[in-house]
């Protein structure tokens, strides 16, 4: 295979790669029912007027299956730390007891787990379009290098069909990705 074809599939591989962890990601954020640090991930606290990433101020832990402890390194932030919990919209209800904040992770009712099923459908639809994107673009670049006659025809096809190989094996690995996290909310 030309060098030329070599290079764009060696560039196409870690975007599509880089898909597939942001991926990962974005499911580790979506509640399951049970307790997990990584529930937290999103919730960002007003720090001295920056806004802060929870998980580089304070240190988070699973106490229990249902339950979530945060323990900020700077005291003064217990109440700003529980306010942007409450307010990230994940439908946690904190509390503190002036040291520690607990977070109870309530059992999902049946509609919830089927709207978190739905937001993992999306959220996996939105990543197969990037990685059909990112197919496009390296169907592109091997139209022009046929184009500008760097390459052959047969080249052509053969890159083609190689970028569609690497297509399929990364949809598959989306697919796989969004069927477990939407069995694991299921899964009562």
């Amino acid at each position: 295979m030309e060098e030329a074809i070599k290079n764009v599939i060696k560039e196409t591989k870690p975007r599509m790669e880089s898909t597939i962890e942001d991926l990962r990601r974005k499911l580790a954020t979506i509640r399951t029912g049970r307790a997990t640090v990584s529930l937290l991930d999103s919730v960002i606290v007003e720090y001295y007027g920056v806004p802060t990433p929870l998980n580089q101020m304070a240190s988070i832990h699973v106490a229990e299956p249902q339950l979530i402890t945060v323990q900020p390194w700077d005291q003064s932030q217990l109440t700003a730390v529980e306010k942007a919990i409450r307010n990230a919209d994940l439908g946690l209800n904190p509390t503190n007891d002036g040291k520690i904040i607990r977070v109870p992770v309530p059992p999902l009712t049946e509609e919830r787990r089927k709207q978190l099923a739905k937001q993992v459908h999306e959220i996996a639809e939105d990543h197969r379009t990037a990685v059909r994107n990112i197919r496009r673009d390296a169907n592109e670049r091997l139209k022009k290098l046929f184009k500008e006659k760097r390459i052959s025809e047969d080249e052509e096809r053969s890159g083609l069909e190689e970028v569609q190989k690497l297509t399929n094996t990364y949809i598959a690995k989306i697919d796989e990705l969004a069927k477990h996290k939407e069995q694991e909310i299921m899964h009562v």
